[in-house]
């Protein structure tokens, strides 16, 4: 080496390297913020008195605004792709100030999408005396829609820019990503649709910054985890195992423990300080206790998940290869969205929230059958935290007219509880003030989507809706009927379909205490007549308004009158002095059960009131883990979240319209301790969708030459 140095101009790095990447990353870095700083003419390191003032410059109360309506619409409209690609979304940086966000609140994504630092920002919010009043929250559901949907996304964006940009009015949409297993499939994304959409659509639908991808590898992990762990337990004697899982320091001649190690012997009950802090001192019961977690095969509710629909994953076996010793057990894949990671990020309130909650996930049971396993437990929780940490920022996005959206969780409100994040809407309440709306979307109909969002998501965030948007379609009544009659007329078969909807507004109204604004939303070819059918049918069972809407062709101009009934809608929900107290009790938002009514009795509300089912049957795994639940407090006070068909109120997706008299068979109960609620399994209904004859992948491509994806809806 003395030799070589002298003419070699470069040497390979020993083991240990040498560091000539560090190096040049530094070198890079100086580099750009030594241009930025000329670029921008001001100190790299601003003094105080300048970090005032741009933190005054971009306040909430800044007059900058990014909302205006489109100047002109195409007809025929265009198709999404078209459109979106069309459009030249504004910078980032201009929604999130005009949001009332800070620069530093952001993280950015390119020029068309962020992240969002809510716990800074929320912070910042929460300490300005004038930010403590919040804005009214819009909760957007639709009938028991057909396969292809029927505009609930299109129309959750076509009201919010009316809000925006034609009202002026300040407004959130908080929506929740696509997974792409409908996106190459059957139903295609979630961005809206037409003149009402997220921009870009091709970016919305397509990986965003990676949050379902998040979800997946911290999912799986904990699968691995799991089999990994078995298969260790079984194939060591007790001191191997203890030896292998926390190593003798031979300097000390003392075991110090992993942070998971130290958190499971206090929940055995071992607090003893010296123990905690040198595992060589546990006696050899506790050593067996705290190493051998003894998970039962039979028991594990914890599956592995993609994001592609893929029906021949539903059952698996695994361990088939040689070296894994002849350990195979049959296990399955769910869509990834349906994880409970999934909606633990919907549901945790911050960082902290969201590592408690990750730890209290179970995966299965012990072989006694006495305790559940947990990631705790299994020692990943901060492994699954440092994976999520991302993706528990929600991502800011636009609408085609300027108006802020935030991105965030997942959708699939018939298999999972399909909300939009709590940290997403908790800070539009507070971004838009007191005279600002909040609206966000639930999954699917008001019978599984919007009854999720009031009974968890509003329940465990301590929010309440000022209003509820019914999405229905005319195309869509007209198959709410079993059958037609020869020579029946097209308006009375549309009259007879309307029984799906005045159901769900009666629902709302009556069972949730919500104002119901039904957004009829308008397709070329429907008439004036069965608009105003539809209309009329709405006002009867109790609407507070029923407004036809043409924001696909028009964009927010076409939501207007929606908006309109919404803001009043919205007003209305402070009940006037003169109003009998009765009155007002009945028009305030409540649960339709409470948690400390048994499991059997809250199903039975939900079916019953909801579903308008004639009871609820359980299958015999279903009465076991019911028998195995009744001493399990936390398990009996959690909400239901019931998995179930999104075609029907039934469990049969072929009983259309309003049927009654039915019975709700219970397949299987999950509990879910990260989530906060008990998954109810009901009918056939399948954790993972299988690709139709003919999907959606068939139309794509992507183009070369222009940069631009081709054939995405």
């Amino acid at each position: 080496f003395e030799a070589a140095k002298v003419n070699a101009s470069k040497i390979t790095p020993v083991p240990g390297g040498v560091g000539p990447t560090t190096v040049a990353m530094l070198l890079f870095n100086v580099l750009n913020l030594a241009k930025k700083a000329k670029e921008e003419a001001v100190p790299v390191s601003p003094t105080p008195e300048a970090a005032a003032a741009s933190a005054a410059a971009s306040s909430f109360d800044s007059p900058t605004t990014t909302a205006k309506p489109l100047e002109t619409t195409l007809s025929p409209v265009p198709k999404d792709i078209e459109i979106s690609q069309a459009h030249e979304p504004l910078p980032i940086l201009d929604i999130a100030k005009a949001a009332g966000l800070l620069e530093s609140e952001v993280i950015t994504y390119g020029d068309d999408k962020a992240k969002v630092d809510f716990e800074k920002a929320t912070k910042r919010l929460s300490s300005e005396e004038k930010k403590k009043k919040e804005g009214s929250l819009v909760v957007v559901c639709g009938i028991n829609p057909t396969p292809k949907g029927e505009g609930k996304s299109t129309t959750t964006i076509g009201v919010s820019q009316a809000l925006g940009a034609c009202l002026q009015k300040r407004v959130m949409t908080t929506i929740r990503q696509p997974s792409q297993g409908p996106t190459f499939g059957i139903k295609g994304g979630a961005a809206g649709g037409g003149y009402a959409q997220v921009v870009p659509m091709d970016t919305f639908n397509l990986h965003l910054t990676g949050d379902i991808h998040a979800v997946v590898a911290a999912n799986n992990l904990v699968a691995a985890a799991i089999d990994a762990r078995m298969f260790h337990e079984s194939t060591q004697k007790d001191e191997a195992l203890f030896d292998r899982l926390i190593p003798l320091n031979k300097a000390t001649k003392t075991r110090p423990m992993a942070a998971p190690f130290v958190g499971r012997l206090k929940r055995l009950g071992i607090t003893d300080a010296a123990k905690l802090e040198d595992a060589e001192l546990l006696t050899p019961e506790e050593r067996l206790k705290l190493t051998r977690l003894q998970i039962d095969p039979a028991t594990i509710t914890w599956q592995r998940v993609v994001d592609t629909c893929d029906r021949f994953l539903r059952k698996v076996e695994i361990g088939k290869a040689a070296t894994e010793k002849g350990k195979t057990r049959e296990a399955g894949f769910e869509i990834a969205v349906a994880s409970e990671i999934m909606a633990v990020l919907a549901l945790a309130t911050s960082f902290e929230d969201l590592k408690k909650r990750l730890g209290l996930m179970a995966v299965g049971r012990d072989l006694g059958g006495r305790d559940f396993v947990t990631c705790d437990d299994l020692g990943v929780t901060g492994a699954l935290a440092v994976l999520l940490k991302d993706a528990l920022m929600p991502t800011l996005m636009q609408t085609l007219e300027g108006t802020p959206v935030m991105v965030h969780c997942g959708p699939f409100a018939n298999i999972a509880h399909g909300q939009s994040s709590v940290v997403a809407d908790k800070l539009g309440l507070k971004l838009v003030g007191q005279d600002g709306f909040v609206v966000t979307e639930a999954g699917f109909g008001a019978d599984i989507g919007g009854e999720k969002n009031f009974d968890i998501k509003c329940r465990a965030a301590g929010m309440e809706p000022k209003c509820v948007v019914l999405v229905a379609t005319v195309r869509a009544l007209k198959t709410h009927v079993d059958s037609t009659e020869d020579g029946e007329s097209a308006l009375s078969v549309l009259a007879r379909g309307c029984a799906n909807v005045e159901h769900h507004v009666k629902c709302l109204g009556q069972k949730f205490g919500l104002r119901c604004v039904v957004a009829v939303n308008r397709f070329a070819t429907d008439t004036d007549e069965e608009v105003s059918v539809v209309v009329d049918k709405c006002l009867q069972a109790g609407a507070f308004a029923a407004v036809p809407a043409d924001h696909f062709a028009k964009g927010g101009k076409g939501a207007l009158d929606l908006a309109k009934a919404v803001v009043e809608a919205c007003e209305a929900v402070t009940v006037e002095a003169t109003e009998e107290a009765a009155l007002a009790e009945a028009r305030s938002f409540r649960f339709l059960y409470p948690l400390e009514a048994s499991v059997e009795d809250k199903l039975r509300a939900i079916c019953k009131e909801i579903y308008l089912a004639a009871d609820v049957a359980f299958s015999d795994v279903a009465k076991a883990q019911l028998e195995a639940f009744q001493k399990n407090d936390k398990i009996n006070r959690f909400p239901i979240c019931v998995a179930k068909t999104q075609y029907s109120l039934s469990t049969d997706p072929k009983k259309k319209g309003a049927p009654a008299g039915h019975v709700v068979t219970v397949r299987e109960l999950v509990p879910k301790f990260g989530a906060g609620f008990l998954v109810a399994v009901c009918g056939d209904i399948m954790l993972i969708p299988g690709l139709p004859t003919r999907p959606g992948f068939y139309d794509m491509d992507y183009d070369a030459d222009t940069g631009r994806v081709i054939g995405l809806f």
